[in-house]
């Protein structure tokens, strides 16, 4: 882990990057194609745990859905055209940088090869499929829904990044509080609108 460059160097050097008006997610891929998955993930994931500009976790959150899913089947990282050519502003990725990356920063001088069972398959493959179901979450139109589960996919990213267990089950934890605040925003949706048809559409 320390004989490479961090994600947050190599996320900082794109953004200072001034000869690119936009970030287009392919070149993310090129830059990190040889990484582990996790650290896409982590680079996908980690932008909506922070306020950011509208329309970043549709951009951001459609290629989760595909790399989570090759985690859960122990495939190579691969995103299709119609996802990689979207991009952002390079100011606005920029602003994303700016807020993220210290904390990413910090939560990278904590990881430590420890519980590895936890990170490797086939367990590896089922927090392959808990960030797939993350993803999907991530991408609906829920108030509140987009931030918990994406700092869910990012400890568990970091967790296999690191070969880190206690990560893994950081992320466990993170999973199952990201589900619950999400299903209760959707009941309480749902409710809503039941009370609002009976109420002013049947009378």
């Amino acid at each position: 882990m320390e004989r490479r460059v961090r994600t947050s160097r190599i996320l900082r050097n794109i953004a200072e990057n001034g000869k690119m008006e936009r970030i287009y997610i392919r070149d993310l891929l090129d830059v990190l194609g040889d990484r582990a998955i996790g650290a896409l993930m982590l680079i996908f994931a980690f932008p909506n745990c922070i306020p950011t500009p509208p329309g970043t976790s549709a951009i951001l959150g459609a290629p989760l859905v595909f790399l989570a899913a090759q985690l859960t089947f122990g495939m190579k990282p691969w995103l299709p055209g119609f996802i990689a050519n979207r991009s952002i502003k390079h100011s606005d990725f920029v602003a994303i940088i700016e807020k993220g990356n210290p904390w990413l920063a910090w939560a990278e001088r904590l990881l430590r090869m420890r519980l590895l069972f936890l990170t490797e398959p086939p367990f590896e493959y089922f927090v392959g499929f808990l960030c797939l179901i993350l993803a999907i979450v991530l991408l609906l139109p829920v108030p509140l829904g987009n931030m918990l589960p994406a700092m869910a996919i990012s400890i568990m990213a970091f967790g296999i990044i690191g070969r880190d267990g206690v990560w893994i089950i950081g992320g466990l934890v993170a999973f199952v509080i990201a589900m619950a605040v999400a299903g209760g925003v959707v009941f309480g949706m749902v409710k809503a609108a039941i009370f609002f048809v009976h109420r002013f559409v049947l009378g």
